[in-house]
């Protein structure tokens, strides 16, 4: 299906990668004018070319892809994002997608204050400014076919197999954000989800896993045995800003590969990888 985006002002932030890209060139490919953000300059650059090289020249003629560096725990940042996109008409979709998982991010004793401040303020402030900006953009506009998406993550509703107290707790504040403002504007016809990803084969998750124990003690929780793609979470965030998901609202859209429906226990082999634990048993 083609066009589900058509004439759709949107924003996506943290678009320089992973989640972020792959989402820009499907709602590009849907029809939409997409506003890349990251704080990665040069990455947004090549994002910009990335995702025009999969369009028609149709589509390149007529969508707006551009590109806007933004920290996302800077309030006017953000606000000039939107105001970027009122210029187009107001914001129809914002994917509040740009978030951190600092290597340091460890246990409750282990976590200095520093990373704790650093993550909430990009995590859980930058979602807030997105949110406050977009709704504001699109209330001033009437507006009454809207969608935000906030990634959220799974570990907000089980906890993570390894120590990332920031990160968790981060991700459950959006979690609990999505749900008042989905319930406080529904009836002005802004919808509010939360996409919640398993663990994804992302420079982000790849990073924080920087051994093979950690590496073990994910995907060993995993039905499907691996880590999930950015593309199949890009695809999720599409449904979610179209008119097909016109009756989701306030919901943690869980795509992960059956994990949260799991459970795992080892049959008493010796712990050397993932294929020596079995699911579901």
């Amino acid at each position: 299906m083609v066009n589900r985006l058509s004439g759709k002002n949107t924003i996506i932030t943290g678009a320089a990668g992973g989640i972020g890209i792959e989402t820009a060139i499907q709602f590009a490919i849907e029809g939409a004018n997409v506003l890349l953000s990251d704080i990665n300059e040069a990455g947004l650059q090549k994002a910009v070319e990335q995702v025009k090289s999969f369009l028609t020249p149709e589509l390149k003629e007529s969508l707006k892809i551009e590109y806007k560096v933004a920290d996302v725990s800077n309030e006017e940042q953000v606000k000039a994002l939107v105001a970027h996109v009122e210029s187009w008409g107001g914001v129809d979709v914002m994917f509040n997608n740009a978030g951190i998982m600092h290597p340091a991010d460890d246990n409750v004793l282990n976590t200095e204050n520093k990373i704790w401040d650093l993550t909430q303020a990009i995590n859980v402030k930058g979602v807030f400014y997105g949110c406050k900006y977009a709704i504001g953009s699109i209330l001033a506009n009437g507006k009454t076919k809207a969608s935000i998406i906030n990634t959220g993550s799974f570990v907000a509703l089980m906890g993570a197999a390894t120590p990332q107290i920031a990160y968790t707790t981060s991700k459950g504040a959006v979690l609990a954000m999505t749900h008042e403002l989905a319930i406080c504007y529904a009836k002005q016809g802004i919808r509010v989800n939360a996409l919640c990803p398993g663990p994804l084969n992302t420079p982000l998750l790849q990073e924080f896993l920087d051994t093979e124990d950690k590496k073990v003690r994910r995907t060993v929780h995993l039905p499907t045995g691996r880590f999930g793609e950015a593309i199949e979470q890009a695809k999720a965030v599409v449904f979610l800003a179209s008119d097909e998901s016109s009756y989701i609202t306030g919901q943690d859209f869980m795509v992960d590969g059956g994990l949260t429906k799991s459970y795992v226990t080892s049959l008493g082999v010796p712990p050397t990888g993932p294929e020596n634990m079995v699911f579901g048993k």
